[in-house]
């Protein structure tokens, strides 16, 4: 899978940008030309992109070796250009992992170079964590754009289900694609969500109600980020009063099940034909593995799976019909080590199920210098309340250091 980066040498890449992607290689490509609009609430900033979303004169590859040859897009995406009208400066393109799917890419973790940055988002994550540019496009079917930014101390943020288009993104899994930003702080993805979203966010009520939740006990959460979670728990209560503790109520277990036969069978749908000869040796193990298992899963299994998480995703909100947002971890412990795995995703695979918008939101490092995040959750239709909120809480997060570029 060509990952390599493109930034070396280039004029439009910055000093620092250039120094960092030779460690990290968060970038495939970069754009030649990047002028900004002179005015709009986002003049001048930098946006990248992962390369799964089209952006006008470079090339989507999607992260695989089968897409190597393929054209530049003629047209940027939805997203992409409303960003560009907004003012925003699209630097290029992110790494990604094979079609948005788990396998490792080798885009490394600012903080830590023996660390993975998480996926799918990896270059996204990667370059707004070493403070290259200071927004980032991912997409998230399961938890592939809130993991980066965990991972990488930067503020992730998921629109809820349907709010922004698809068009131009290449899809994984339709029913759950969903794009979302990360950005450098919250105000900045409160600006981007506010320019892609097309117009002004429909208003929505501030939260008056909290809880609090851990999922599930299958992946038990470290003291750092227990701590963390305490500590964000606290900092919702001095806003809106006490923290209920919320009882999940749903089976993780048959979510995630359901989640993944959805999304298998909808790839197989999308991209089976890559498994003919020759493009299924170019595939990674991963991938490749899901487009057979959605080739071979019955369609009375997706018709039974879609049902049952429309259900589940409707009784978790009834059941939980006073509570606004939720305090929750993305993740129950620190980024995995390069190579092995884009990290835990179970949690907020029944998130992105759930539907609502997620913010997550830095939370200091811990004993070994990785990042800490917090996650807050809001009601299906809340996103902008829970930006809104979400920088409030920002304000009480400890300090989140900026990596140190690595020697050599």
């Amino acid at each position: 899978m060509t990952q390599a980066s493109d930034t070396t040498h280039l004029p439009t890449a910055s000093a620092a940008m250039s120094d960092w992607d030779r460690h990290i290689g968060a970038f495939v490509k970069i754009a030649d030309d990047v002028a900004a609009v002179a005015q709009g609430p986002l003049a001048g900033r930098t946006v990248a992109v992962k390369d799964v979303i089209d952006v006008a004169g470079l090339p989507t590859c999607n992260g695989s070796r089968a897409f190597d040859a393929t054209p530049a897009a003629e047209a940027d995406a939805p997203v992409v250009a409303r960003l560009r009208a907004a003012g925003a400066r699209i630097i290029g393109k992110t790494v990604t992992t094979e079609f948005a799917f788990t396998d490792p890419t080798p885009c490394r973790n600012p903080y830590s170079l023996e660390h993975s940055p998480g996926g799918s988002s990896s270059g996204s994550g990667a370059a707004v964590g070493a403070r290259v540019v200071d927004i980032a496009l991912g997409t998230q079917t399961a938890g592939s754009l809130i993991r980066p930014a965990a991972y990488c101390g930067a503020v992730g943020f998921k629109a809820g289900r349907g709010v922004l288009p698809m068009g131009g993104v290449t899809p994984l899994s339709p029913t759950h694609d969903m794009v979302g930003v990360i950005a450098l702080d919250v105000p900045l993805a409160a600006a981007a969500f506010a320019a892609m979203a097309g117009a002004e966010p429909s208003a929505s009520p501030p939260p008056r109600c909290a809880g609090r939740l851990i999922l599930s006990q299958d992946a038990p959460i470290d003291s750092a980020r227990l701590t963390a979670l305490d500590a964000a728990a606290e900092a919702v209560a001095g806003h809106l009063g006490a923290v209920a503790k919320l009882a999940p109520g749903i089976d993780v277990a048959q979510i995630v099940a359901d989640h993944r036969t959805v999304m298998c069978a909808e790839a197989a749908a999308a991209h089976g034909w890559l498994l003919a000869d020759p493009t299924r040796d170019m595939l990674m193990p991963n991938f490749r593995d899901a487009l057979l298992a959605g080739q071979s899963t019955a369609p009375d299994d997706v018709a039974v799976a879609m049902p049952r998480l429309a259900a589940a995703r409707a009784a978790f909100w009834q059941r939980h019909a006073a509570i606004d947002v939720i305090v929750t971890p993305p993740v129950p412990q620190g980024p995995p080590r390069l190579g092995t795995s884009t990290g835990y995703q179970h949690w907020l695979t029944v998130w992105t199920v759930l539907g609502g918008p997620l913010i997550c939101l830095p939370w200091g490092l811990d004993a070994h210098g990785l990042p800490i995040s917090v996650m807050l959750a809001g009601r299906p239709g809340r996103d902008s309340a829970l930006l809104r909120f979400g920088q409030r809480i920002a304000r009480h997060a400890p300090p989140m250091p900026a990596p140190t570029l690595p020697r050599g």
